[in-house]
């Protein structure tokens, strides 16, 4: 998630813009731009790295920046490397538009294929750059109109800011799936895509809709709808101060991050699913049937949470694709002299892609011969370029030590790339292919739902935040689910959790559960569910105090168990998404009971880059 600010007014823009810019470095970026008006001409100016990067160069310029309108944005790169070229604002042939953007414009390349037949010339890798240059195709004399006219054109998700130099007072943006506000001033007016970067400026904003169009001057803010009707605004005032603002209102990143789960994946989604729900769409791996067929085994690495996504990912390729899978430790990997070779798919997961254990595994079967496929967040990371292929998650960047939104978009591409494979390998039916795309499909707004419905998790973690031992069970996906539930606890909130294979009960692990020991049960898996239950009754035997995980609409549950979380009943291959919301809310909660740091648990980094 990338940030984005813009200013109208009497003053220099730069100093807002710049200042702006830093309020917003806490959402992470690896590089920054901004574009000014000046003497009816735009000026742009661009670095790679940090902001104090862009500032020097700005400093440097003899050219000093006097307009008094301007953009900027810190990009986090999703499409093309992170470079100057790449780097946002982007502008059209002759310079005369120019556009910044948070979000994925999933037809650009049709598009871009359009317009390159049309004449124009391409300078960057990006999908944004797109957008500007769309706008000079269509521009007709009306800024306004030809904006409105790039909208309809563009599929996907954004928040995008124009300036031109045929309208040097104006400032026109929209958005749609990604944040906008306009900050309200006097005789000034602003534009950023998060509250941190205007609150010291003005606490009166208007907070976009999807769909809405602003043009905003210094002294006039106009709102349309999608049809181009005016639209009455009501005034937003900012009640957080500067820190809070930081983090949305909410208390942590780490809950913050846990509502940004729908927004990332519906955009780690975006452009992989057909429209019409019938296939999935890997362009980055155009894999042939030849290509599959050659693979004789997968083997998945990663750590910690990532691990936890590579079980999930071992249980749907073997499902879906009748492929051989097998899930290591990354730290492990390297030195029990694995067996691969140039048959085998080496699939390697890490947030950063920059995970120490991760990358030698990786640099390990690559020795070996095997064909190298990394799944990360982080565009150009170590394990990004050294692997043949890269599939991103576009959760943004995660603030919080404990990954939450890059784990379930790490989830949602492990079950995109097990559908592909199966189409592929046609081992799905057209038929079932349909069902699990439109259930993906309705991800998003399921989690919703689960977070609306809270308050029983903030219950049970003050119930039992405090005890010391906190167990996890389940069967197939539950059983990966349990895993990082567990881990998510003791991570923040130093609980000694441990998650079992609930079939394993009986082989040693009843020993532990005593009387009020809290056991959370994840029941979702309809093949295991009678199996499920009679593990639930064992530990009930003990006098165990039982959470139960199941779906709404679930009545058997409530019989053996002494609370019920619930979720949305799914197909039976996605819940795992679902899931682990609660437990990471319920590990949240706990952490808060116990007045633990949340973002900055004890002991642990973010990116693990040392062995």
């Amino acid at each position: 998630m990338c940030g984005i600010v813009g200013y109208v007014g009497p003053k220099e823009a730069v100093s807002f813009l710049l200042a702006g810019m830093e309020k917003l470095e806490y959402r992470g970026y690896d590089s920054a731009g901004i574009a000014m008006l000046e003497k009816g001409e735009i000026r742009i100016e661009k670095s790679v790295g940090r902001l104090s990067f862009l500032e020097k160069i700005i400093n440097q310029n003899k050219e000093k920046l006097t307009g008094t309108i301007g953009i900027g944005h810190t990009r986090w790169a999703t499409h093309g490397r992170p470079s100057t070229i790449n780097s946002h604002p982007h502008t059209d042939c002759d310079g005369n538009f120019v556009v910044v953007h948070n979000g994925i414009i999933e037809n650009y390349q049709s598009l871009k294929e359009m317009l390159i037949e049309r004449g124009h010339i391409f300078k960057s890798e990006t999908d944004t750059e797109v957008v500007a240059h769309l706008l000079e195709e269509l521009y007709d004399g009306d800024f306004l109109t030809a904006v409105q006219k790039t909208l309809r054109k563009l599929e996907g998700s954004y928040a995008l800011v124009f300036l031109s130099k045929y309208q040097p007072d104006t400032i026109i943006c929209s958005k749609k799936d990604n944040p906008l506000i306009i900050g309200l001033g006097d005789g000034e007016n602003f534009v950023a895509s998060d509250i941190p970067a205007i609150i010291s400026h003005t606490r009166k904003t208007y907070i976009l809709g999807d769909n809405e169009t602003a043009v905003v001057t210094k002294d006039n803010v106009k709102v349309l709808d999608y049809r181009g009707v005016p639209v009455k605004k009501k005034i937003f005032e900012v009640e957080w101060d500067a820190q809070a603002a930081e983090k949305g209102g909410y208390e942590h990143f780490m809950l913050k991050e846990i509502y940004e789960q729908p927004k990332a994946i519906r955009d780690t989604m975006s452009g992989r699913i057909a429209k019409d729900n019938s296939k999935i769409v890997l362009e980055e791996l155009n894999f042939s049937v030849e290509d599959i067929n050659d693979i004789e085994r997968i083997v998945i690495v990663a750590c910690g949470t990532a691990y936890h996504a590579g079980m999930v990912g071992k249980y749907l390729l073997e499902k879906f694709a009748r492929m051989p899978v097998e899930v290591e430790i990354a730290s492990e990997f390297r030195y029990k002299d694995p067996i691969v070779n140039e048959k085998t798919l080496a699939i390697i997961i890490s947030q950063s892609g920059e995970t120490i254990d991760t990358l030698a595994a990786m640099k390990e079967a690559k020795k070996l011969g095997a064909k190298t496929l990394a799944i990360t967040n982080v565009v150009s990371s170590s394990i990004a370029r050294e692997a043949d292929k890269v599939i991103y998650t576009w959760a943004g960047p995660e603030i919080a030590v404990a990954s939450t939104k890059a784990y379930t978009t790490q989830l949602i591409v492990v079950t995109l790339l097990a559908i592909y494979f199966a189409q592929i390998k046609n081992t799905l039916s057209k038929e079932e292919i349909k069902e699990l795309c439109q259930g993906l499909k309705f991800l998003p707004e399921q989690i919703n739902d689960v977070l609306e419905e809270i308050s029983p998790i903030k219950t049970f973690s003050k119930q039992y935040g405090f005890n010391e031992n906190i167990f996890f069970i389940g069967r197939a996906l539950d059983y990966a689910v349990a895993l990082e539930g567990s881990l998510k606890l003791k991570e923040i909130s130093y609980v000694h959790a441990e998650a079992y294979a609930a079939g394993e009960l009986k082989h040693g692990t009843l020993a532990l559960v005593v009387k009020e020991v809290p056991v959370i049960a994840l029941a979702t898996q309809e093949d295991v569910y009678d199996k499920m239950i009679s593990n639930i009754k064992e530990v009930k035997a003990r006098e165990a105090v039982v959470i139960g995980v199941a779906f709404q609409d679930d009545q058997e549950i409530e019989k053996h168990v002494d609370h019920v979380i619930r979720i949305p009943r799914a197909n039976k291959f996605l819940t795992h998404v679902l899931s682990v919301v609660p437990l990471q809310l319920l590990a949240y909660f706990v952490a808060v009971t116990r007045g633990c740091d949340v973002d900055k648990p004890r002991n642990l980094a973010k990116s693990v880059t040392v062995e």
